[in-house]
């Protein structure tokens, strides 16, 4: 999929937002500046979240309890080791969303059912975005 724009982003976040369920995990791949962070904020807003949305790379971990589903938004980027993702608790989150950022810094194997986003920028500075899409999100993906 490509996003030829910040709008272009915007809509795809609005398109998805009703999709996003108690329990899914949701993680978010690609590089410094691939606009990760820009689509959370674009689905928070589509939640129904009315202010800023801060990338969590210093926080970790950012809540947002007040949207439903309620949903943390978590920002890898600063983990260095595996054992600090049991300090974090984000492996036990049945009734909220996760918008993970940097997943691989949580090692291989965590969160086997999530919807895998990979933003990558193309040349003319538009967005590549793919999926790996599992089981749990068929029929679910890509929003119509």
């Amino acid at each position: 999929m490509i996003l030829d724009s910040e709008v272009a982003t915007a809509d795809l976040a609005k398109r998805f937002a009703p999709l996003l369920r108690p329990g899914d995990v949701v993680t978010l791949s690609g590089s410094l500046g691939a606009g990760k962070t820009s689509f959370v904020r674009h689905l928070l807003h589509a939640l129904g979240h009315e202010g800023e949305v801060p990338s969590p790379s210093f926080a970790i971990v950012q809540p947002y309890d007040d949207l439903v589903p309620p949903v943390w938004h978590t920002d890898l980027f600063r983990v260095e080791d595996r054992s600090e993702m049991v300090e974090l608790g984000l492996d036990s989150l049945e009734d909220t969303a996760l918008l993970v950022e940097w997943p691989e810094r949580a090692g291989e194997g965590m969160w086997p059912e999530a919807l895998r986003l990979t933003l990558t920028v193309l040349p003319d500075e538009r967005r590549s975005l793919t999926a790996e899409v599992p089981a749990a999100w068929e029929g679910r993906w890509p929003p119509r």
